[in-house]
């Protein structure tokens, strides 16, 4: 069977560590050509080492149109852009209205995907998939993450709308909703110890296998989804949570 992914070119935001990285990893895996922008190059450096004609870092932050606009200048020398995934995200716990917390998150959770497309939109590929990153909490609720919560929550309103608008083009965009997954997000919830154990155990009673996903999974629904297999998919959010959202 041929191996749709080879020699293909996608570009990932947040791709220095957690589903991010696990995501180019599963890609570069199938021989897809890859284009990771994250701030700083993390543990991208050892799979440079092992893919070094198929992986290109680029340092860069979501929430810089500079940054941007670069990154749209290096993917020009390498050709259209079949897989886009604005997967950039940060939470951070504070009072539900606390708008400057909501305005850092949406910044990079929201405004930081959206401008991704939009500074990338001449450069996509026909066909191309487009896959952005949200949450299962937006079907939930968890205290002092309303800011989070909000900030996903409106990228899937703009991604049903944005399905339509891009259809014309053959380009498709979904979204896919992580549950809890084991990525360096919850060390930067600044969480004590104990608190984490607390929420680990609540969070893990209600996943049907008993524990938290991890990275690798939710990037292999990423990828089904960028897929031609799911070719006849459009603006629909899939929740990879472990069955939380069931309870």
């Amino acid at each position: 069977m041929k191996n749709e992914f080879a020699n293909r070119l996608a570009v990932i935001t947040g791709a220095g560590s957690g589903i991010g990285l696990a995501l180019c990893a599963a890609l570069l895996q199938r021989g897809c050509r890859v284009v990771a922008l994250s701030r700083t190059q993390g543990e991208l450096a050892g799979l440079q080492k092992t893919y070094p004609t198929l992986l290109h870092w680029h340092a860069g932050d979501v929430t810089s149109r500079d940054d941007l606009q670069r990154l749209a200048e290096r993917v020009v020398e390498l050709g259209p852009i079949d897989y886009l995934v604005p997967n950039a995200g940060i939470a951070e716990l504070s009072d539900s209205l606390d708008l400057a917390a909501f305005d850092r998150q949406w910044a990079v959770n929201g405004a930081g995907a959206l401008h991704t497309l939009a500074v990338l939109r001449g450069q996509l590929a026909t066909p191309a998939s487009v896959v952005f990153i949200g949450s299962f909490l937006i079907r939930s609720s968890f205290p002092g993450l309303a800011g989070y919560i909000a900030s996903k929550a409106a990228l899937a309103a703009q991604v049903r709308t944005l399905a339509q608008e891009f259809a014309p083009l053959e380009v498709r965009i979904n979204m896919v909703s992580p549950g809890p997954t084991a990525t360096p997000i919850w060390d930067k919830l600044g969480l004590s110890d104990d608190q984490f154990e607390q929420v680990a155990d609540l969070v893990t009673r209600r996943l049907l296998p008993g524990r938290f996903l991890d990275a690798a999974a939710v990037a292999e629904v990423i990828v089904f989804q960028l897929s031609q297999g799911a070719r006849g998919v459009y603006g629909q959010d899939w929740v990879a949570d472990n069955g939380y959202t069931l309870n």
